[in-house]
């Protein structure tokens, strides 16, 4: 392959993958054009790109930014995911993917920098919670004690009013209230 297409080829992975700091590295080898297809489908209804790479090209293209990580798992057949959705929940397509098509090998994955090599290290990412997930459990952790409090101050608030309807209950009957 002559220099200038080499460079044509890396300037379009940069274009392609953009600002992306986050991406995973699967192997299809073992799946039938079918298989591909569905994968592709699949990871495409989720607004993520699949591209089988040149893999001394990509790292070129990779250098110098966050998926510079991904440089180690870069050998033999490699196939790179990208796109708007979290690493995470692609990774937990993924997951759903190699019941279908065992053949499917995870290299690995990059998020914010690190990564997170291997078949262990991609399903140890789709145990991590996505952006949205994360941003639930902390508005929850911060409404918690607000919640207890309020819950604190009421109590007592109804206690007080429930004594106070007693006694005007037994004042519209007529009813004489003790000191005791």
């Amino acid at each position: 392959m002559s220099k200038p297409m080499k460079d044509m080829i890396v300037s379009d992975y940069q274009s392609r993958l953009g600002d992306s700091d986050e991406a995973i590295v699967v192997s299809l080898r073992g799946i039938d054009a079918e298989g591909t297809e569905t994968v592709r489908t699949k990871m495409r209804q989720g607004s993520v790109s699949v591209a089988v790479v040149k893999n001394s090209l990509v790292k070129k293209a990779i250098s110098g930014t966050a998926l510079e990580a991904l440089g180690p798992v870069l050998k033999g057949q490699s196939a790179v995911l990208f796109g708007d959705r979290s690493v995470v929940e692609v990774a937990r397509d993924l997951i759903g993917l190699i019941k279908q098509f065992p053949d499917i090998e995870l290299k690995g994955a990059v998020l914010d920098g690190e990564l997170f090599e291997g078949d262990e290290g991609v399903k140890r990412l789709s145990e991590f919670p996505t952006r949205e997930e994360a941003l639930s459990d902390a508005v929850g952790l911060i409404l918690g004690p607000g919640r207890t409090l309020m819950g604190q101050v009421k109590g007592p608030g109804s206690n007080v009013a429930g004594l106070l309807k007693a006694i005007e209950d037994k004042l519209e009957k007529g009813e004489t209230i003790s000191k005791n």
